[in-house]
């Protein structure tokens, strides 16, 4: 009797619990509903703001590709524009001069001379100025009469050039030296392909038979900063674009009096090309890895070799006379006409520097 007693007591406030209980569930539920349905009327907002400004980038983006690839189009337009006629197929004219400016110029690669010497290398002729450097060391070595048997040479940064090869099949000793490994900035030569640290990196059978080089060509590293005094008594030395990576103007400048005076014979010979600025005498690249030497610069070498007893050839810029001398090759060099090209900003070709030791 109690028992049912104490039911009729305590159904009633169990079920008023219960619905208060259901309703203050219901309330928490529809509260936090709304406050998510809040919550997700936000994100829905923001993400459509993101959506819109995505799209908004895309446009931006899908433009920005639109002119780039114009501008590709109008270079390489610019570029295949380039008419650059086979040297060889222009009548023969011994009697023209040749090399008789400093820089490079169009007009060598039409004479004779010129195609002369690139055979030496193997080579067919076209309008680069790296292999214009190798046949002006060429010229001015066999004018000056260093390219015959028994003659000792000295190369410095000679990469895998093809001019020891070259001078060993005319019975020239030869001493070829390249940067030192762990030198600063060797590494990217690695890299590139244009160092080397052995004979066997110089060899042209086409030049050369590689059994001769290995007889007359000898390799060593060489600081050309801090020449190495048992590197004496050459008859000879020379270097293709070289100096005006030793880290300023000035001590490129150095390196050439030093090889001079360091390295040659008395009445030895000394050539070396370098890059130059055709585009100012007073604006360049003065310290780094590659400087760029101006006219005052050429001129000054020449003032500092002639007052210390040497024998310069005038530094004389010939003029800018045929069409593809206006040419000027711009990054992604393209190298089908290379005369000139745009470095760090400055118009640059080639240039050569002639020293015979005086005392």
């Amino acid at each position: 009797m109690l028992k049912a007693y104490a039911k009729s007591i305590l159904r009633p406030a169990w079920g008023r619990l219960r619905s208060r209980i259901e309703s203050i569930a219901t309330d928490r539920t529809e509260a936090i509903g709304r406050k998510l349905s809040a919550q997700l009327q936000e994100s829905g907002e923001d993400a459509t703001e993101l959506k819109r400004r995505l799209d908004q980038l895309d446009g931006h983006i899908e433009a920005i590709n639109g002119i780039v690839a114009q501008q590709r189009m109008e270079l390489d337009a610019l570029r295949h524009s380039v008419y650059a006629p086979d040297p060889t197929a222009w009548p023969a004219d011994e009697t023209a001069p040749f090399m008789q400016f400093s820089n490079c110029q169009s007009s060598d690669f039409y004479h004779p001379r010129y195609q002369q010497l690139c055979k030496l290398m193997a080579a067919r002729p076209f309008f680069h100025r790296k292999q214009w450097e190798f046949v002006y060391i060429l010229h001015q070595l066999a004018e000056a009469g260093m390219l015959r048997p028994g003659m000792r040479g000295l190369g410095f940064g000679v990469g895998t050039e093809p001019l020891p090869a070259v001078f060993a099949s005319m019975g020239v000793e030869v001493t070829a030296t390249d940067a030192p490994v762990d030198l600063e900035g060797a590494d990217g030569w690695h890299a590139q392909n244009q160092h080397s640290d052995n004979v066997s990196q110089l060899f042209y059978p086409d030049i050369a038979p590689n059994e001769l080089v290995r007889a007359k060509v000898s390799h060593r590293p060489c600081d050309m900063n801090h020449i190495d005094p048992s590197l004496t008594g050459y008859d000879f030395n020379w270097s293709s674009c070289c100096f005006e990576h030793l880290g300023t103007i000035d001590k490129g400048l150095a390196f050439v009096v030093n090889a001079v005076e360091k390295t040659l014979k008395v009445s030895g010979v000394a050539v070396h090309t370098t890059e130059y600025n055709a585009s100012s005498n007073h604006e360049t690249v003065m310290e780094g890895g590659t400087v760029i030497f101006r006219l005052q610069d050429m001129e000054r070498l020449g003032a500092m070799l002639r007052a210390r007893g040497h024998e310069v050839q005038p530094f004389l810029v010939g003029p800018t006379a045929h069409a593809l001398d206006f040419h000027v090759d711009v990054p992604p060099y393209r190298h089908n006409v290379h005369l000139k090209l745009l470095l760090a900003g400055y118009v640059s070709t080639s240039v050569g520097i002639v020293v015979r030791r005086g005392r």
